[in-house]
């Protein structure tokens, strides 16, 4: 029996040359290294997108380093070839977390305009009226498929050819879903 049985369990050897995952690989076998790397790969482009996001960095940086906390809880469950795209999913998952419940406790805090108290953004304010307002309630009607599409194109910013691959579906499938899902949320809120 190792004498520290929580440290690493034979990590592969890895350099900056090794692929997103090998690195995921490697960090599942509890490689701080390879953890380090990842991170030095993708935190700038992450801290970028969800800046574009939010405006308060102190939530940027706790969602970023709840993302790399759960890539090193999880990263064994990592499964494909597109790394960048899984980690794009949590990182905003992360910051949507993040701005709920913030924004939870800005509006049922009892705080006054005017009150030196911090106040949520108007992108937090409209996070949270998608998900318990109209929009919201519209978009738990869609089917999952088109829901999934509208979720990884408008709510999480992706490109139509990220979502495809984030997704797994062609592109036209993405342009064809998300332009059926407009129609339908069109025809549910009015």
């Amino acid at each position: 029996m190792r004498p520290f049985p929580f440290r690493r369990r034979d990590a592969p050897d890895v350099t900056a040359d090794s692929t997103d995952a090998e690195l995921l690989a490697a960090v599942a076998a509890r490689s701080t290294p390879a953890l380090r790397l990842l991170h030095q790969r993708h935190a700038p482009w992450l801290r970028a997108r969800l800046a574009r996001r939010c405006a308060d960095a102190d939530v940027v940086d706790d969602a970023l380093q709840e993302t790399f906390l759960a890539v090193w809880r999880s990263a064994g469950g990592f499964r494909g070839d597109n790394a960048a795209g899984w980690l794009w999913t949590i990182a905003i998952r992360r910051l949507i977390s993040a701005l709920r419940g913030s924004g939870a406790r800005w509006i049922g805090s009892g705080v006054e305009p005017g009150d030196s108290s911090p106040v949520a953004s108007a992108e937090d304010v409209v996070l949270l009226n998608v998900e318990h307002g109209d929009l919201g309630t519209a978009l738990t009607r869609l089917s999952p498929e088109l829901r999934a599409v509208i979720e990884a194109t408008v709510l999480d910013g992706l490109t139509t050819k990220e979502a495809a691959g984030l997704l797994g579906i062609p592109e036209g499938t993405v342009k064809t879903r998300a332009m059926r899902a407009r129609a339908r949320l069109r025809e549910e809120l009015s």
